[in-house]
């Protein structure tokens, strides 16, 4: 039992993904699927929570404020509707949950920001395992058409 949900677990599981931390101004690219049509829409805020960090059920909530209303959205890190995560700033706190911000606005929900190297903390690789073997089998059999007989 243990060893099929592994197995499960491996297929989905991404093979790196951004250093993400609580206090962080990120962008989520959701795929989003609408009929036949596929996009992908982005949703920019705070992270206020990242639960069970390592693991397949690893699991961020953000939140921003849109026409004056809180919007908070919550997904799986390692979903497949998750195109990419990128960190936009890097702030300062104290806390595991800033569930503190719900109830501020305007000055008082600023954060002080903190340095970081950008480049490094967005090093990922959004890819599961079945898709890198897919590429790298799609890499051979191109090499193998274009190489001349």
């Amino acid at each position: 039992m243990q060893e099929a949900l592994k197995a499960i677990e491996k297929g989905s599981i991404k093979k790196q993904v951004a250093d993400i931390r609580v206090g962080d101004t990120v962008r989520v690219h959701q795929k989003i699927k609408e009929g036949k049509k596929e996009r992908v829409q982005v949703f920019e805020g705070l992270v206020i929570s990242y639960k069970k960090t390592g693991s397949v059920g690893a699991m961020i909530t953000v939140r921003k404020v849109a026409s004056g209303v809180g919007v908070e959205k919550s997904w799986f890190v390692h979903s497949p509707n998750v195109v990419k995560i990128q960190i936009m700033k890097r702030s300062k706190v104290k806390r595991a949950v800033l569930s503190y911000m719900r109830a501020r606005s305007g000055k008082s929900a600023r954060m002080a920001e903190r340095d970081f190297d950008r480049n490094e903390a967005n090093n990922a690789d959004d890819r599961t395992a079945s898709q890198i073997e897919e590429d790298e089998k799609a890499a051979i059999a191109k090499a193998e058409k274009a190489k001349p007989n």
